[in-house]
């Protein structure tokens, strides 16, 4: 009669969907007292059989018939009650974070019979799960289990499934022989006596999917939590929990918890060095806790010089690992880059592009590489040396070559959907397995911007391995994402870097290439002491090999160094002599000197020419690249401007606008915002014309382009004076002095003093 009302009241106890603590908490009645009820070890007072009903939204008289048999039945036999076990480990000492992982699990064992925590080694899985399983012990009076089953285990070998089972049923309290010798008929006994009990297991360190799938429940209401370095993904119906390394603020709270207090010192630095990974963080703190003297700049030294031993963690991981997965694995340890996507990976590895995919998925289920976004791998701190220690002995250079190759072949694909018209003869030694859809102008800035800070890391490391020619390629090639983003200062100092590889290849049309982009650079850097001498060089060199092309951009740059100058009429001398070395044929070019020397007829006032001179060429400009044809909106604007005619003006630099978002160039928006502005303030619309200029230096502050930043304040300070706001006028002269003057701009400081004289 019992056990009728003990499963009546375990289905009012699931359909509140409350926990045993939070319901003992409701109905004012202990927890160990609910679960003798719910046991039928005991028969509750009807005021709590009530309060049970109530708690669940039922009507309680159906009940009291039930209630009445089993008060006046006979008393269950001692003998009748089974063992009850409790061999969890004691609890984590300063368990600290992971909130919503530890609630995750505590509502699974509401709604699952299984759940699997994943991650790599040292990250907490059995922390948690034991942690977990305390706070869960009043919930499932029938036993909490635990068992160890070594899949990890430095110097131990793994528990197998039989002698897994043989254990957790002695736990039960069968006796020895009443347990049958094989694996299938132990399963089917522990499923058995699982169902009849409401139980918690732990499974710790399990080595793989295999190695539990005997020891799962079936029915009942059993729970039991899996800790693996391995995601189960090969189980049906088993929850995962999957576990990163903590964030900088538990981080920091479990180390000060696990020392004993905090100590002077950066905690950061600490951190950094454990890669907020528990384990290593909890081995440097037991190292402070005991060693009173010291400080966390002592301790931080110590790490430094690599004390922090937690590499037997990982090694039990490696040994899992087949030959194509190790060796993928110290291949990763390479990549000096913050992660790597799976074409990246196949040219590293030299392999083809499925064999690299599957292989990092294997490494990504043991948890020795994370996925953080879909597609992009990266590697724990901690697992990279372990990684490095793996290629130790091995030559890095070709595998950085080969990565190399991957990206310089990117940016090659990237090319022919941006007008570079400098020929930059660039070879790839070693083309790369594959390449991402790099078919339009959308996918290649996607991922220009995926992966440049990979770029730049792998050619860094080509120039300090001297591997020469890719090296000499990204740098060239750079060119494209530093023009659109900003970071011409990264790019003058990777040209720079990389010249003395440039020469060490002997090819000369390579080297005056090269020079033309480092004159080019440091012009737009602001430095034409050093610029104009560089191009002049390259100058002589085009021409020598016959080089029309590459002779009339270098006259185009040696132009804009006198249009910074002042020196208006010198540029349309030059820009005549590159007209001059061109036939039709070579259009682009054409147009792009043809919109130099409308900007220099602008600073001449000599506007109506400056419009004539580029409305010749734009048609074809429409069939060119969009930023060939916003250089010529440019110059009709400030044509316009120049003819009295702002409302044209404001027009021309509003298209410039939309074509630069359009292209994804802020960089070059930013230069059209201040047109806008320039035309706005002509207008009398004053607000809109600060509000536009704000969000150009805005733009290029974050983009890091001091030199461009006073290239828009000083016109939109002239705007300002010509309107009759000498205050504002001031105002962006002295920002424009501050800047100039900090950066080295020897001649826009000039330009800004005298505007400054003006104004007074």
């Amino acid at each position: 009669m019992r056990e009728e009302l003990a499963v009546r009241l375990r289905q009012l106890r699931d359909l509140t969907g409350r926990s045993l603590r939070e319901l003992a908490r409701d109905i004012h009645v202990s927890s160990s007292s609910l679960s003798r009820y719910f046991s039928g070890q005991a028969v509750p007072p009807w005021p709590t059989v009530v309060a049970l009903c109530r708690a669940a939204g039922r009507d309680p008289r159906p009940l009291r018939e039930v209630w009445e048999r089993a008060k006046d039945g006979p008393q269950p036999s001692p003998v009748a009650t089974p063992t009850v076990r409790n061999d969890l480990p004691h609890d984590v000492t300063a368990f600290t974070g992971r909130r919503a992982e530890l609630d995750a699990l505590l509502g699974a064992a509401r709604s699952a019979s299984v759940v699997a925590i994943d991650g790599m080694g040292g990250v907490g899985k059995s922390a948690l799960a034991v942690h977990a399983a305390h706070l869960l012990t009043a919930d499932f009076p029938g036993g909490q289990l635990y068992l160890d089953l070594h899949g990890f285990t430095p110097g131990r070998e793994r528990v197998e499934p039989a002698e897994a089972l043989r254990v957790l049923l002695a736990a039960l309290g069968l006796p020895p022989g009443g347990i049958p010798d094989g694996v299938a008929e132990r399963a089917a006994l522990w499923r058995s006596e699982l169902s009849t009990r409401r139980a918690i297991v732990l499974l710790d360190n399990a080595a793989d999917a295999d190695h539990v799938r005997d020891l799962l429940p079936g029915a009942g209401q059993s729970f039991v939590v899996v800790t693996s370095r391995r995601r189960m993904v090969e189980l049906d119906g088993v929850q995962p929990i999957s576990l990163d390394v903590l964030p900088t603020r538990e981080a920091a709270e479990l180390f000060v918890e696990s020392a004993g207090g905090a100590r002077p010192g950066d905690v950061g630095e600490v951190l950094r060095r454990c890669g907020n990974l528990p384990l290593a963080i909890r081995v440097a703190a037991a190292r402070l806790r005991h060693r009173p003297a010291w400080t966390l700049d002592t301790l931080v030294e110590r790490l430094r010089e690599g004390e922090l031993t937690v590499s037997d963690v990982f090694e039990m991981s490696l040994r899992q690992l087949d030959p194509a997965q190790r060796r993928m694995f110290g291949l990763l340890g390479l990549v000096p880059g913050e992660d790597v996507d799976a074409f990246g990976a196949a040219a590293l590895a030299g392999i083809p592009l499925a064999n690299a995919r599957s292989l990092l998925e294997d490494l990504v289920d043991v948890h020795l590489l994370q996925e953080p976004a879909a597609g992009r791998y990266r590697m724990h701190d901690l697992l990279r040396q372990a990684a490095r220690a793996e290629e130790a002995a091995a030559d890095p250079v070709p595998p950085i070559a080969r990565l190399a190759d991957y990206y310089l072949s990117g940016m090659l694909a990237v090319k022919k959907l941006v007008e570079i018209l400098i020929p930059l003869p660039i070879t790839v030694s070693q083309p790369p397995p594959a390449l991402p859809d790099l078919s339009d102008y959308d996918r290649v800035v996607d991922w220009m911007n995926a992966e440049w800070a990979n770029v730049t890391a792998t050619f860094s490391l080509a120039v300090e391995l001297r591997i020469d020619a890719p090296a000499v390629g990204l740098a060239q090639l750079a060119t494209i994402s530093e023009a659109r983003r900003g970071g011409t200062g990264q790019l003058w100092r990777g040209l720079e870097a990389s010249m003395p590889a440039a020469e060490r290849l002997g090819d000369r049309r390579l080297l005056a290439s090269h020079r033309y982009l480092l004159g080019a650079v440091l012009l737009r850097v602001g430095r034409l002491a050093e610029a104009a001498p560089e191009l002049a060089a390259v100058r002589v060199l085009m021409a020598a090999e016959g080089d029309v092309v590459s002779e009339a951009l270098t006259l185009l740059q040696l132009a804009d160094i006198r249009l910074y100058t002042g020196d208006a009429e010198g540029a349309v001398e030059l820009l005549r002599e590159a007209t001059a070395l061109l036939s039709p044929r070579e259009a682009a070019v054409l147009v792009r000197v043809r919109t130099g020397l409308g900007h220099a007829l602008v600073q001449l006032g000599r506007y109506a020419e400056a419009r004539q001179v580029v409305s010749e060429v734009i048609e074809t400009a429409h069939g060119l690249d969009r930023q060939t044809e916003r250089m010529c909106l440019d110059v009709l604007g400030r044509a316009a401007l120049g003819l009295g005619d702002a409302p044209t003006a404001l027009d021309f630099a509003e298209q410039a606008v939309a074509l630069n978002r359009a292209t994804r160039h802020p960089v070059l928006e930013a230069a059209s915002l201040t047109d806008t502005a320039v035309a706005l303030r002509h207008l009398g619309r004053t607000e809109e014309a600060e509000a536009r200029h704000a969000e150009a230096m805005r733009i290029l502050e974050r983009a890091g382009e001091p030199h461009r930043m006073v290239r828009g304040l000083l016109p939109y300070a002239e705007a300002c004076l010509a309107t009759g706001d000498p205050d504002a006028a001031a105002g962006h002269f002295r920002t424009a002095l501050e800047i100039g003057t900090g950066h080295g701009l020897d001649y826009v400081v000039a330009a800004a003093r005298t505007g400054l004289a003006r104004v007074s």
